[in-house]
């Protein structure tokens, strides 16, 4: 990557004044993709003995993306400027014993491989169902101990330092950068084919990826239709970092990925 890349454009500075943080600056997408090859590839692993899914290929397929295609999107706002970060973290949706929500942290997920993320991943899945979550999902349960208001006052401090005025908590382990480059989840195991989940006021996270159901479908190849495998994929992100370019050179990367799953194999 160019390190002398202007990652404050003149968009990128007048998006940082106009809007606030995502309330009213999402951008919303969804597109059906041919995973026929992907599942494939995730059915050998799984014979190989790795536990692998598609959430596993769609982390490193997007962490990738972010380093070699379009590095503008791995940036968040600070004080009214675009910073660029100098990794690329991902963070992980899982679902938990009792039915609720977490995530797990996969520090740079762009420099690792598929067997890598399988174990990695594993590791972090049973420490955060045995309740040794990352520091900002602890921080979670320790705000939810606290009564209403006060938690509400907290909740409005925290922002106000952290986001909007890019103070670190250390004690805390937060900053403005704490919750990572981009977010993934997949709601498909759940039975819904599309959602758009918020983009978190209190993170600063480019963008929210979310893996939908799978169905069978005909499509036509070459000239000839057949039944192919076909996930429903949704997208909320930033306007403030995000714009048309973006999402398009960011879609055409992970429609390559998804026919060519293998290259995930060689380390980034």
């Amino acid at each position: 990557m160019n390190s002398e890349m202007d990652f404050n454009t003149p968009w990128r500075r007048v998006a940082a004044a106009i809007y606030k943080k995502p309330v009213d600056s999402k951008i919303f997408g969804s597109v059906e993709m041919d995973v026929t090859d992907l599942e494939a590839f995730v059915s050998q692993k799984r014979k190989e003995g790795i536990k692998v899914t598609p959430t596993h290929l769609f982390t490193l397929i997007i962490a990738r993306a972010l380093k070699m295609e379009v590095p503008e999107l791995n940036c968040y706002v600070k004080r009214g400027k675009i910073v660029h970060r100098d990794r690329i973290d991902a963070l992980v949706s899982v679902l938990q014993a009792d039915g609720g929500m977490s995530s797990v942290s996969i520090p740079d997920a762009d420099r690792i491989n598929v067997n890598e993320l399988a174990k990695l991943l594993g590791s972090e899945i049973f420490r955060s169902r045995t309740g040794k979550e990352n520091g900002s999902m602890q921080s979670k349960n320790l705000l939810s101990s606290i009564p209403w208001p006060f938690r509400k006052w907290v909740v409005r401090l925290y922002k106000t330092m952290t986001i909007d005025w890019g103070i670190s908590v250390p004690f805390l382990g937060l900053d403005s950068n704490s919750f990572g480059s981009f977010l993934v989840t997949n709601i498909g195991t759940l039975g819904l084919d599309y959602g758009y989940p918020a983009l978190l006021p209190v993170s600063n996270v480019s963008f929210v990826f979310v893996l939908g159901g799978t169905t069978k479908k005909p499509v036509v190849v070459n000239d000839e239709i057949i039944a192919r495998r076909m996930m429903s994929l949704s997208i909320v992100l930033d306007h403030r970092l995000v714009d048309a370019s973006h999402g398009g050179r960011l879609l055409r990367f992970i429609k390559y990925m998804v026919k060519n799953p293998q290259e995930l194999d060689v380390q980034s």
